[in-house]
């Protein structure tokens, strides 16, 4: 088992900058991909960012160049630091991590609102 709290949310004005964070814990050895995503109201969640293990990136369209996905081994963080942000980045942003079984691990979600 893994567990996930996010944390860094909150409100934030258009052109501005925020930084989330996700600490886990338990079994995170065999653990291989870590993302970020991000659900708004009425809309599905979607895949913002990710790393693998092998330290690749990849970021969603509506984020590249203002977006920055790391990760930190030793602390066992994922963060998230969010620049120039829009009003269409408002929603909450959930941390996952995936192990080699392919089981999918959650956190709770922290909000990211966003105004114009």
């Amino acid at each position: 088992q893994v567990q996930l709290v996010e944390s860094g949310g909150g409100l934030v004005q258009a052109g501005g900058s925020l930084r989330l964070s996700c600490t886990a814990s338990g079994s995170i050895s065999s653990i291989y991909f870590m993302a970020w995503h991000r659900q708004a109201p009425g809309k599905q969640r979607e895949l913002v960012a990710s790393v693998r293990s092998s330290g690749q990136t990849s970021y969603a369209d509506s984020v590249k160049g203002r977006f920055t996905i790391s990760r930190d081994n030793a602390k066992n963080t994922l963060d998230l630091q969010m620049n120039r942000l829009k009003p269409e980045d408002t929603a909450v942003y959930y941390c996952n991590f995936r192990n080699l079984g392919v089981i999918d691990y959650w956190g709770q979600g922290t909000q990211v609102t966003v105004s114009s």
